[in-house]
């Protein structure tokens, strides 16, 4: 089995973290798989909030939570967020942060970091707070929230391979 195809089936979401940061040099080469996503028309419309500063992380888990109607940590207790925005007026925009999002946490597998893929920064960057917030980083233009990219070490045992459905596949020949 090729190395790239072993990384593809053993990848798994985690959903519980130790708090021990990640090393910048670790988020930066994750980072840097996700700017080699393809993009439609090769127009790279996605950007990478790359959040490792607490009170930050803890504001868009606190908005998190507060859309998903929790008071829980949707982040699942993982230090680094990295959020996916895409520029609304690309047609492809949804689409290509979905593969950013898929390059991140494939690229974190394949150094041993945990990921998962948390959703609702739509709902958080239409928000008057996460446009402030983009605001505040000097991003302009109008942006959609693709999802956020969680990372940090797995706390506990790492999850199996589930088995695959039987009917996943249709070949028209």
């Amino acid at each position: 089995m090729s190395e790239l195809l072993d990384m593809i089936k053993t990848r798994r979401s985690i959903r519980k973290y130790k708090s021990d940061m990640v090393p910048k040099e670790i988020i930066d080469k994750i980072v840097e798989a996700g700017t080699y996503a393809a993009t439609g028309m090769g127009q790279q419309s996605p950007i990478i909030l790359a959040v490792t500063n607490k009170e930050v992380r803890d504001k868009l888990s606190k908005w998190n939570a507060d859309i998903m109607g929790t008071d829980t940590d949707p982040f699942y207790g993982a230090p680094v967020v990295l959020v996916v925005l895409a520029d609304k007026n690309r047609p492809t925009a949804v689409y290509d942060g979905s593969l950013v999002m898929a390059n991140l946490m494939l690229e974190a597998h394949d150094l041993g970091i945990g990921s998962c893929w948390i959703h609702r920064a739509k709902e958080e960057f239409e928000s008057e707070e996460g446009k402030e917030l983009l605001k505040s980083l000097g991003i302009k233009g109008d942006y959609v929230g693709i999802g956020h990219c969680v990372l940090g070490y797995v706390d506990g045992e790492y999850p199996g391979i589930p088995e695959r459905k039987d009917n996943w596949v249709y070949y028209v020949e």
